[in-house]
């Protein structure tokens, strides 16, 4: 009766273990690979620069940004408050209707 009761409590040990480490395991693979990113955190740039007028007869400036077709880059890539973007984007848009920067290009840099 004793022998029985040690294989009963060896049979339940192994598949606790067996369980277990099935189980961790699982969890190793499962869980997302923590990787350390340097993340720079965005700034406005008229901000910073305490830039409280943006002029719209300064192309070279403007074109900061602007992709490499012509576009006005949106708030979320260039970091500026939402007051400062709309400010260069009435800007750019002023100077594209004097002539200063083309609408649509290959290439402005």
């Amino acid at each position: 009766m004793i022998m029985e009761e040690k294989i009963k409590n060896e049979k339940k040990y192994k598949n606790n273990n067996k369980s277990t480490s099935t189980s961790e395991s699982d969890l190793r693979y499962l869980s997302p690979i923590k990787i350390e990113t340097k993340i720079e955190k965005k700034y406005c740039f008229f901000k910073k620069r305490n830039i409280k007028y943006i002029d719209y007869k300064d192309p070279t400036f403007l074109v900061k940004f602007l992709n490499a077709q012509g576009k006005i880059l949106p708030r979320r890539i260039t970091g500026t408050l939402k007051k400062n973007q709309n400010k260069l984007n009435s800007a750019i848009k002023r100077c594209r209707q004097i002539g200063l920067l083309p609408f649509i290009t290959d290439d402005l840099r």
